[in-house]
């Protein structure tokens, strides 16, 4: 067991270096330069020399493998260096921008899975054939709906049509609404794909059929012998499905105007922030790698048989 633990928590480590790399690489072929699209304005009155000491001073004129090694071990020490155009750490600016993010993600996870959960559901307890096939569409239906198309479609609908939510000095609550939708309705239409595909075909095991031959209910079959069995794998889809859940969330936040690190992106994006992109693209791979791992690790303590495996080759 000891040896699955560190070959896992060693394998996220290894994915989070071939982020940053990665990162690296593409932001520095990017075009243009952040300095000069800051600084090579008229309106600063800046001279070259000075140009050139602001680029000293951000060490974006040396080689890109000093570039490169400074970065890295700057991350390592938790500093994700300055944003060139706020003039401020980038550290706080996540410190601003990331909490609103991880409760928007959060919430829009938990609402996924409880989509998922009742879809699944009600597919199993349809009675009539029609109505069951009709609710195991809907999954398909969801997943090919554009993030930035439903929450435009939700705007129109639930703000301007039914006046539900106010687009005006929402609260807190209802700020969220429905941002916490958009991001579940594309999530939960695969993670119920696969539950309803998984409960089907647990119910074709022995001892389902031996556990109704003793007299159990369907609504215990289903709680008690098959979710427990049929949660297993859609456990792995859910942490996969996560990464998707970031991306969702950075659109989001443009559409709904919220502050989060979907804005920051967007402001780093158009300036060029180097500094900004990088720190984005690191902890956003940091937190799908921590959600994968948290699975993995998770799995010998829900399934005993992977445990005993587990134990076998330590």
């Amino acid at each position: 067991m000891k040896r699955y633990v560190v070959g896992r928590i060693g394998q996220a480590l290894l994915v989070l270096w071939a982020a940053f790399t990665l990162s690296f690489i593409l932001l520095q072929a990017m075009p243009g330069d952040a300095v000069l699209i800051k600084f090579l304005n008229p309106d600063f009155g800046l001279s070259a020399d000075q140009i050139r000491e602001i680029r000293a001073a951000y060490a974006v004129d040396s080689s890109l493998p000093v570039q490169y090694a400074n970065t890295l071990a700057n991350f390592l020490r938790g500093d994700f260096g300055y944003s060139m155009q706020a003039g401020v750490p980038v550290r706080e600016q996540l410190v601003t921008n990331l909490p609103p993010t991880l409760k928007l993600a959060g919430l829009g996870f938990a609402a996924a899975i409880a989509l998922a959960v009742l879809i699944a559901f009600l597919s199993s307890i349809a009675r009539f054939s029609w109505l069951r096939n009709l609710i195991q569409s809907l999954p398909s239906l969801l997943i090919s709906v554009p993030v930035f198309w439903l929450a435009i479609m939700l705007i129109q609908i639930f703000s301007f049509r039914l006046k539900l939510v106010s687009v005006i000095n929402p609260g807190p609550w209802e700020s969220l609404a429905l941002p916490v939708a958009t991001l579940a309705v594309p999530i939960a239409a695969p993670l119920a794909q696969i539950l309803i595909r998984n409960i089907d075909e647990i119910r074709t095991r022995p001892f389902v059929a031996v556990a109704r031959a003793k007299g159990a209910g369907e609504l215990r079959l289903l709680w008690r012998h098959v979710a427990r069995n049929a949660i297993l794998p859609t456990l792995t889809i859910a942490g996969v499905l996560f990464g998707e859940l970031l991306a969702g969330a950075v659109v989001t936040e443009t559409v709904f105007g919220l502050n989060g690190i979907g804005g920051l992106t967007e402001k780093a994006v158009s300036n060029q922030d180097l500094s900004v992109l990088q720190a984005v693209v690191v902890i956003s791979a940091a937190a799908f790698v921590t959600i994968n791992l948290a699975v993995d690790l998770a799995y010998p303590l829900l399934d005993p048989r992977l445990r005993t495996q587990n134990g076998g080759r330590s």
